[in-house]
């Protein structure tokens, strides 16, 4: 049974961030981008994370060329809304509120006393909020 996207470890994070940024990419490509100073065990590391990723439907193989390309099979928008989906059932009971509550609070209360954050960025954050109660 494929495990679930939102299983994904900081390694196999690590490739799906350069094939989200390059498109796709051969192992050599990953190998070169994840371990400038290669040993002889980061080949072997690399196609594993890469099988594994391919089994949770994280990355797709193109075989129609040799080396293989491998390109994202899950956009990074929905990595992380199953993320913190997961994140919310595990901490808050399913509902997103307290865990939006504690990362945007501070963060925007920082950004604004501290001048970072414009007017017109402010507007633009209300009414992506009358958009989404509107919904």
């Amino acid at each position: 049974m494929p495990r679930k996207a939102q299983d994904v470890t900081d390694a196999e994070l690590a490739i799906l961030q350069v094939l989200w940024e390059e498109g796709e990419a051969t192992v050599r490509m990953l190998v070169d981008r994840l371990y400038p100073t290669r040993t002889t065990s980061d080949l072997a590391t690399v196609q594993k994370l890469l099988k594994r990723l391919e089994s949770k439907q994280c990355v797709v193989r193109d075989r129609s060329g040799w080396p293989h390309l491998f390109r994202p099979g899950i956009q990074r928008d929905d990595l992380i809304t199953r993320r913190l989906q997961s994140t919310a059932d595990a901490l808050c009971g399913g509902s997103l509120s307290p865990l939006l509550a504690n990362l945007v609070n501070p963060l925007l209360t920082n950004l604004v006393k501290g001048g970072r954050v414009s007017p017109e960025e402010i507007q633009q954050l209300r009414s992506m909020l009358d958009e989404l109660e509107r919904e």
